[in-house]
């Protein structure tokens, strides 16, 4: 009997608490400031030589002396390593059993290969060390004549992305560097991934960082509108309707929120710029669902300007 008698008076008090007015959350008010506005194209990309060159020996052989390291500039005609044919390996290694001089004596007779740039570059992979030996399909260096950025875009922004169009890129592995570069060339051909047609995009720095590494990935930024210290708004502070920008604003009583139309401009996922209808420091309220349902019901016979056309 206690025990039903608990449980009737735990299910009122339950049923009661139901009942009960829950107390409504304040509506978050924010202040119009001034800041930057950045509108463009987000998109992945990956670090890549635009020319990678693979140097491959004229002849299988063993390695004698490697001139460069990785990272390190070279020139057009320039030595980048010293190599022996096999046939002079073999003959070296014989005439090692024989003394010094006749080692001497070969060395100045059979003369070693060597391994020239193609074209001024730099150096992205040193495979071989000194001793090592190899084939014809074994490249002992790869080269690059610079690094680049290559982004894959959507096919629906392909349309707002030009040649010589400025861009940011932000690598993964450095989030608080910026590099500005240019785009340099557009595919021509798409490709699918993931059933998402998209086109490569090359971009090029303006200048190399030292800290560019093949292979990393970046964040690109196709920049459309960039607007500085102007007048902005969270973008969730602003309803649209029928191709106009709606703030709520307090009314003198406090009570209630009434709609204001301003004029708008740049925006981007966060921010969108106030061109008229606002001024620095004015503040407005971050519309609810409900906010919004009650001033499209107040005027709801303008068809054409739900909110009604009010000025400051």
């Amino acid at each position: 009997m206690k025990i039903q008698i608990f449980g009737v008076i735990l299910l009122s008090l339950l049923i009661l608490s139901s009942c009960a007015p829950s107390k409504e959350k304040p509506p978050e008010v924010v202040k119009v400031s001034r800041g930057d506005i950045f509108a463009g194209i987000s998109a992945t990309g990956i670090v890549t030589p635009r020319n990678r060159l693979e140097i491959k020996p004229p002849v299988a052989g063993r390695v004698d002396q490697i001139m460069v390291e990785e990272g390190e500039s070279v020139k057009k005609g320039e030595i980048m390593a010293w190599m022996s044919s096999t046939e002079r390996a073999a003959l070296l290694d014989a005439a090692r059993a024989q003394g010094e001089e006749s080692v001497k004596y070969w060395q100045q007779v059979y003369k070693p290969s060597p391994v020239v740039s193609p074209l001024n570059g730099f150096i992205i992979q040193r495979n071989v060390e000194p001793g090592q030996s190899f084939t014809l399909n074994d490249p002992i260096l790869v080269m690059a004549d610079r690094l680049i950025v290559k982004a894959d875009v959507d096919e629906t922004d392909l349309g707002r992305i030009k040649l010589g169009q400025e861009v940011q890129v932000i690598l993964d592995a450095y989030p608080d560097k910026k590099i500005i570069g240019r785009v340099e060339h557009i595919a021509y051909e798409s490709k699918v991934v993931n059933n998402v047609v998209i086109y490569e995009i090359d971009v090029q720095p303006l200048k190399v960082p030292d800290f560019f590494r093949s292979g990393m990935s970046a964040t690109v930024n196709f920049m459309l509108a960039e607007r500085k210290n102007v007048l902005v708004l969270p973008l969730n502070a602003i309803r649209k309707r029928n191709n106009r920008s709606y703030v709520f604003v307090w009314q003198k009583d406090q009570k209630e929120t009434s709609a204001r139309e301003i004029e708008t401009g740049s925006e981007n996922t966060d921010h969108i710029e106030i061109v008229s209808g606002l001024s620095e420091g004015d503040s407005v309220v971050v519309p609810t669902a409900k906010m919004v349902e009650s001033a499209f019901s107040r005027q709801r016979g303008v068809p054409f300007n739900p909110f009604g056309r009010q000025s400051r």
